[in-house]
């Protein structure tokens, strides 16, 4: 039997573009562990052009191939793609798109859904009409003084708030600000990152993560695990990702009712169903002291890094991720693995 041609296409030249490619580092592991397919790894860079780890220059045509600028090279037919991008251009579902119009299956949310999940604004008025609590927030369209007025009210109001840029992820453009005099700042840092910035009251809760995927046919919730920060710290890009971070995660969160992480897990199903989502998703919760659980955001392509919670919670849950790729893949393509 022919292999399937997978195009792990990784990078996408915004703030995460490592941190994909350290995700990606994992999806080829993952499936080489697999006789059924036959892997092309492509980084693609913020000018939008594709190379192999090789260092071949090429490109994916409309003909669902890479086409090498070595015209001595033939072209490698793709079967399926995994858009393992964090950020732009993959979470926001710009890629989706293109995937769409050329007709080639893909791994992972489809365009609409990752667009509205990667916009904090947009994914918060989906929460509220799916009756998922979430956050206390205002949203802001401009730079100006009428959005610094407004912070600075909230912030009176709420006595810590979060600055965010809405269409960063991965905690880019991500500010909290207790003092009004940093307000004009940060806002206006916030507006360098996104045209769009949403002001979010300061939570103090516990951060829980629950992995949400389909598997032979169900939508599986894992038990939540938690990221415990250093004190007075939030996770921050560096607290994720440096090596010096002090935050450290578990897989199982302790000390939680089976009631209230029933009660989350079926908020991250009913976020999952409500929103379209697709094959995979990491839902990232509080937990205040009073047990209040609010929804604070959707990642569409969680990371895959030695840190990163998606995996762990998949295979602490019992399933093997290689396994869980198959089966994805051969039920899209209508073959059997």
């Amino acid at each position: 039997m022919s292999k399937i041609n997978i195009l792990l296409l990784c990078g996408g030249g915004s703030a995460e573009h490592d941190i994909s490619l350290m995700s990606a580092n994992f999806f080829e592991t993952s499936l080489a562990k697999s006789d059924q397919f036959a892997v092309l790894r492509v980084e693609l860079d913020k000018f939008g052009q594709y190379r192999t780890v090789a260092g071949d220059d090429c490109e994916l045509t409309n003909s669902r191939e890479i086409r090498f600028r070595d015209e001595t090279k033939a072209s490698w037919p793709v079967d399926y793609v995994i858009p393992c991008i964090h950020g732009y251009p993959g979470e926001t579902g710009d890629i989706q798109s293109y995937f769409n119009l050329i007709q080639l299956p893909y791994f992972g949310c489809e365009s609409e859904a990752s667009s509205n999940c990667f916009n904090k604004i947009t994914a918060k008025m989906w929460f509220s009409a799916l009756g998922i609590p979430n956050t206390p927030y205002i949203f802001l369209n401009q730079y100006d003084a009428e959005a610094i007025a407004q912070t600075q009210a909230a912030l009176a109001d709420w006595r810590s708030i979060f600055i965010k840029a809405a269409s960063q992820g991965s905690s880019v453009g991500c500010y909290r600000v207790d003092d009004s005099s940093q307000v004009a700042a940060v806002l206006k840092d916030a507006f360098g990152y996104a045209p769009y910035v949403i002001v979010e009251k300061t939570i103090k809760a516990r951060e829980l993560e629950v992995a949400v995927y389909e598997y032979q046919g169900e939508i599986v919730a894992t038990l939540p695990g938690e990221i415990i920060c250093d004190s007075n710290t939030f996770y921050t890009f560096d607290e994720k990702y440096a090596k010096s971070s002090k935050a450290r995660t578990d897989v199982v969160a302790q000390h939680i009712s089976p009631e209230v992480s029933d009660q989350i897990r079926a908020y991250a199903i009913k976020a999952f169903k409500g929103m379209k989502l697709r094959h995979l998703s990491r839902i990232d919760f509080f937990l205040t002291a009073e047990n209040e659980i609010l929804l604070n955001e959707i990642n569409t392509f969680p990371g895959s890094t030695p840190i990163s919670m998606f995996p762990k919670m998949l295979q602490n849950h019992g399933h093997d991720f290689t396994q869980y790729l198959s089966l994805v893949i051969n039920s899209q393509l209508n073959t059997k693995p």
